[in-house]
């Protein structure tokens, strides 16, 4: 049947719609498909609310200009990465937030505590004095954005002021009643523990235990929200993905055992996906971690071993192998600290899982280095190989495991160097360790004077047996590997000339003394098992550890010597 209409209404039908009555899905999926007319469409039709909403964060007409732009040059470059469509405007406020986010940070924002924000208040308090109100706080930080005294505000903490405007209500509603109550008495009514006992009819031990419990389920809460945040980005750019790299038996071939240093079988799985593929002794040797020793003088605790700058040594050990890197830290910091840095490391650790390599990761499920080989960005899950353990460890607890200590590093670049630039630069940091490099750690003691340090431990009879024998066991092994590493070495020097000659002579020597070392060594792992520990404190024990140390202090001493030697040669 053949449909007849008026003329009129064939002629409107043929009308083409004009760009002004699209709706922004429309536009999108035009501007998308490089259609500039549709995205400067768009551009026209919500400028003016992205100024607004930037200069809300600002308060600089110009910055706010300038922030702009930056947005639109980022949403006109990403556009294709946008999924949904409809959500073009959330997406673009993200953007504008994010910049200005980034803008005020590189003027030094910092994060404050609640009663920062108050004594900056004219009137030193919120209304009425009531602290232990939440909904005064809240009231309080949103009318300041509105007062006058507001605009005099610095950038920085009216960002902080947003910022807590965001999240406290959120981050208070995993707290119940009475935990809500006596955390707003503590922490905005200033009540000390004793008062809130009395005013509470409890005892102060009870008050000190609630007020634990609900500090950690507030910071608890507050690092989902920032997982929420980092993910609503990822939603709203379009990169939500999931990407697991394989994991092949070439870790465990020709029988390699791994290592008891963590980080430097990290960096052997790491490397393991680059064209380099450099072996475990390799690895070890070259990073400077198969001739570390550090003891901590309280009874040779088991934090010895990874008592250094993770930031300063871990890169350094990385460009000797050729190497750069990028990493983010957050060691012995506040809470506000690691939350602000869990979005950077989990898009750092991303970045390079997409580009077919693991990060290397510290502490996620024990105090120890392992690599985060993929991720779930549905499930909200990262795929982490860590010492034996290979599990799978959710976005909100990176950071969180043992010591609530984050660090993550990634390689970046591949520069060429040959082996002996390689070699000469790991000397030059292993000889520094060897002299005492400063440690962070002050109870530390690293290098040749370590061993002084251990000995003294046992003649005092306070040695703690899991971190003695933790210690034994890391630094038998490493001289295991640096035995392995100058035999590698030796290996190496194939040409005729007198100093290649010279330089398997010098590597041969050190490995034999390396290889004593660790067969001393491997006496005291024996007597000394772990986890057990055995007996250290006893008489007997005390005796032969003494005069097993003193023995390895003196054949390293002479392997210290043939590694200047080599380090002389190679000037």
């Amino acid at each position: 049947m053949k449909l007849i209409t008026s003329e009129n209404d064939q002629k409107e039908s043929e009308q083409p719609e004009t760009l002004e009555q699209l709706e922004d899905g429309v536009l999108v999926a035009r501007a998308q498909l490089g259609d500039r007319e549709a995205f400067g469409e768009l551009v026209r039709r919500h400028r003016r609310s992205m100024y607004g909403y930037a200069q809300s964060f600002t308060q600089e007409p110009f910055a706010a200009e300038d922030i702009v732009q930056e947005a639109l040059i980022r949403a006109f470059l990403h556009l294709g990465s946008l999924v949904d469509i409809e959500r073009f405007l959330p997406w673009l406020h993200r953007i504008v937030r994010n910049q200005a986010y980034s803008r005020l940070r590189s003027r030094g924002t910092k994060e404050v505590p609640f009663t920062g924000l108050c004594r900056s208040h004219p009137e030193g308090r919120y209304p009425n004095g009531n602290w232990s109100n939440i909904d005064a706080v809240l009231c309080f930080l949103s009318r300041s954005f509105g007062d006058e005294n507001y605009n005099h505000v610095n950038p920085e903490e009216r960002l902080v002021r947003m910022q807590l405007n965001e999240m406290i209500q959120s981050a208070m509603n995993g707290l119940n009643k009475r935990e809500r109550q006596i955390f707003e008495a503590h922490f905005f009514g200033q009540l000390s523990p004793q008062e809130i006992a009395k005013l509470f009819s409890m005892s102060q031990t009870n008050v000190y235990q609630v007020i634990s419990r609900s500090r950690k389920k507030v910071m608890q809460e507050r690092h989902r929200i920032v997982i929420d945040h980092y993910m609503n980005d990822r939603k709203d750019a379009g990169t939500m993905k999931t990407n697991i790299l394989p994991t092949s038996d070439w870790f465990y071939a020709k029988g390699e055992a791994g290592s008891w240093t963590s980080v430097g079988w990290a960096m052997y799985r790491m490397l393991g996906y680059t064209e380099q593929r450099p072996t475990l002794p390799m690895v070890m040797g070259l990073t400077g971690h198969a001739f570390r020793i550090s003891v901590i003088r309280d009874g040779v605790n088991i934090g010895g071993a990874t008592a250094y700058s993770f930031s300063k040594l871990l890169p350094l050990g990385l460009r000797n192998l050729g190497w750069s890197c990028d990493y983010v830290e957050s060691m012995r910091q506040t809470q506000s600290s690691l939350q602000s840095s869990i979005p950077r490391a989990l898009a750092l650790a991303q970045r390079s899982v997409d580009k077919g390599i693991p990060a290397l990761v510290w502490d996620s499920f024990i105090p120890e280095f392992g690599v985060v080989y993929g991720y779930n960005d549905e499930s909200r899950m990262l795929h982490v190989m860590e010492c034996v353990q290979d599990d799978k460890l959710p976005y909100d607890r990176l950071g969180r495991s043992t010591l609530d200590e984050l660090f993550v590093l990634t390689i970046r670049e591949r520069e060429q160097k040959d082996l002996r630039t390689m070699l000469r630069d790991a000397l030059v940091m292993i000889l520094a360790h060897y002299e005492g490099e400063k440690l962070e750690d002050d109870r530390g003691v690293c290098g040749l004077h370590a061993y002084e340090t251990w000995v003294e431990a046992f003649r005092e009879g306070h040695i703690d047996p899991f971190g003695n024998a933790y210690n034994f066991a890391v630094v038998q092994d490493a001289r295991r590997l640096a035995a392995d590493f100058l035999r590698e070495l030796a290996g190496d020097w194939s040409t005729g000339n007198a100093t290649d000659a010279r330089m398997r002579e010098l590597s041969s020597e050190a490995a034999q003394c390396y290889e004593l070392i660790a067969a001393r060594l491997g006496k005291l792992t024996s007597r000394f098992p772990f986890p057990s520990g055995g007996d250290p404190n006893s008489i007997e024990s005390r005796e032969d550890a003494i005069s097993v140390l003193q023995q390895v202090a003196e054949t390293e001493r002479q392997a210290v010597g043939l590694l200047n030697q080599m380090h002389v040669l190679l000037q």
